[in-house]
């Protein structure tokens, strides 16, 4: 099953409170499998972001997901799983590490930037967690 991810991460203050949150949609675009959302303490956002995208892969590997096309508004992010930029921040190789792993449950992934517009319902999601936590 292929399946279409959007996921984001944002801290109210760099750092600061933070929340992560995840859509799957299938194939198509066209319909929700799942919507998932967590508030992760104090992070930083690129902290947060990185965390978003485990939270995704995590889910797509429960829903039986067997290739991905993740879409993300952090190009910073992005352009670091794609191996086009160094990840500098020793905080962020943890993350890369567990993505890279969770990459290997699946048939086919791609990470693709996005403009931030086109990520509305991922960042509701990360707002919603934030405020859930009294933020």
């Amino acid at each position: 099953m292929k399946v279409k991810i959007f996921s984001d991460g944002g801290a109210r203050g760099n750092p600061g409170p933070s929340g992560i949150g995840a859509v799957i949609f299938d194939e198509k675009g066209q319909n929700i499998l799942g919507e998932y959302k967590k508030y992760i303490g104090e992070t930083t956002n690129n902290q947060a972001e990185y965390q978003a995208v485990v939270l995704g892969l995590e889910k797509a590997f429960e829903l039986k997901a067997t290739e991905i096309d993740f879409f993300l508004d952090s190009e910073l992010v992005c352009k670091q799983i794609n191996g086009e930029y160094k990840i500098k921040n020793a905080d962020f190789q943890p993350h890369f590490i567990k993505i890279y792993n969770l990459k290997q449950k699946f048939k086919k992934t791609s990470f693709t930037h996005i403009r931030r517009e086109k990520n509305k319902v991922a960042d509701r999601l990360v707002n919603e967690a934030i405020d859930e936590a009294g933020f």
